[in-house]
């Protein structure tokens, strides 16, 4: 199809082709995965992993405001967030919320922190189905 006559960049029905970042394969923009050599999303010029990730600019002691992070890596890491306001599957701060956490104030599944509300936990203040604390717990 032709489109000679429209704006830049736009053809109707016409899909553009990149180079696989990779092996240089020319692939459609919206492949996920390379046919030649199977690299994940293979137009992109840069792929970091799966999931999603936020981290504010605004910092407080070196570590972002808030980083919310259910991202893994390409070999399959989790990223763990980090940050005054930790937000993850992983994740450790002033302030938790995740399933495996570490902070001074926590809400996880499992936790090591000051004060926690946790199943299972490990706290000074805690309360937790299972843990273990040292001035007052709950459960």
């Amino acid at each position: 199809m032709l489109c000679s006559g429209v704006p830049t960049g736009y053809c109707p029905g016409k899909s553009d082709m990149k180079p696989c970042r990779e092996c240089q394969h020319q692939v459609s923009e919206q492949a996920t995965a390379c046919p030649r050599c199977g690299a994940p999303f293979p137009a992109r010029e840069k792929w970091d992993g799966w999931g999603y990730e936020y981290k504010s600019k605004a910092t407080f002691l070196g570590l972002p405001l808030l980083h919310i992070s259910f991202k893994f890596r390409p070999n399959y890491v989790p990223v763990p967030a980090s940050g005054v306001i930790a937000i993850g599957q992983f994740a450790s701060g002033i302030f938790t919320l995740s399933q495996f956490g570490l902070g001074i104030v926590s809400v996880s599944q499992f936790t090591v922190a000051g004060f926690a509300i946790a199943q299972i936990g490990m706290a000074y203040s805690l309360i937790a189905q299972l843990g273990i604390y040292l001035q007052e717990g709950r459960g």
